[in-house]
């Protein structure tokens, strides 16, 4: 088991609604800069014979066809109990070395790496800001699920909100949810659904995947000692919809709108400080143990 790979294929790296031209520089001013086409970064196309997009049309199509308010429901009432696993965050991370996402045409590498891709840029663009480095490690370590045997399509991509109408800006929107039951439940799909005006995020439910798991592990580890900011970013990073095309505004809250700049500014580096340049794990690993002894010591519950 530990030397087999288990291949995650995560179509949130293909096929967002996003800019033609990404042009983006660190808040706090940093020399990293990156002014690049976005064809540069992926080049993907439609085709039926390209094998990479039609695994993650399928990917959304299992997703948008079986994320429904039932299947959130009963996914949270799963995997909450916490029962499944007992690992240290850097015992978790080596786990993730087998993990390879080969969605992703720029980097190789397995998961682990770019874990340390996005921490070590957090961490040269905010030395002052220690949690901000440790959640750019650990932002992707939900990923567990699916080598505990959760399915890749209730894991990995972009999330959304379930229980009313699915936004427009939702990848591939108008060709995956057919099949979706909510569809048919009329108190689904108004704009609020079940839900009330600014309501607040926290109050809906989201689809089942990574970021809401890790949210919920964090939560539930009574030695977790990282700011609300950083668990915000956690459970909100793959909700491209509205931290990307500004869609469910309706849904958020003032505490929201107040964390969407982190969310945000997360985002900068979790996509876009992919290179050919690795990080050495071994000679960085020592400072981010302190780091995890300092705000998530201990085994915790999976």
């Amino acid at each position: 088991m530990e030397n087999s790979a288990f291949v995650i294929v995560d179509p949130s790296q293909i096929f967002r609604p996003e800019i033609t031209n990404f042009q983006t520089k660190y808040t706090n001013d940093n020399d990293f800069q990156c002014n690049k086409e976005k064809s540069l970064f992926r080049n993907f196309t439609l085709e039926v014979d390209d094998k990479i997009q039609r695994r993650v049309r399928q990917t959304y199509l299992q997703m948008h066809t079986f994320q429904t308010v039932d299947f959130v429901t009963s996914r949270l009432n799963y995997w909450t109990t916490f029962d499944k696993a007992e690992l240290t965050v850097m015992e978790t991370l080596e786990k993730l070395n087998n993990l390879v996402d080969e969605s992703d045409p720029d980097v190789d590498v397995p998961n682990i790496v770019h874990a340390f891709q996005t921490a070590e840029r957090i961490r040269a663009a905010y030395p002052q800001h220690d949690w901000f480095h440790l959640t750019g490690l650990i932002h992707d370590l939900g990923k567990m699920m699916v080598l505990i045997g959760e399915q890749q399509w209730a894991v990995v991509g972009d999330t959304f909100p379930v229980g009313c109408a699915f936004d427009e800006s939702i990848v591939y929107r108008n060709s995956t949810f057919h099949n979706n039951p909510d569809l048919q439940n009329p108190k689904y799909n108004t704009k609020y659904g079940i839900y009330s005006k600014h309501c607040g995020l926290n109050n809906v439910l989201m689809s089942w995947g990574h970021d809401e798991y890790m949210y919920r592990v964090l939560s539930n580890h009574d030695a977790c000692r990282l700011p609300s900011e950083a668990l915000y970013i956690i459970r909100y990073h793959s909700f491209y919809p509205w931290h990307f095309s500004n869609a469910y505004n309706h849904l958020s809250n003032n505490w929201d709108m107040e964390m969407l700049p982190w969310v945000r500014e997360f985002n900068k580096f979790d996509l876009y400080t992919k290179s050919d340049e690795l990080p050495d794990v071994d000679r960085v690993r020592s400072y981010y143990q302190t780091l995890i002894d300092k705000y998530i010591p201990g085994k915790i519950k999976w």
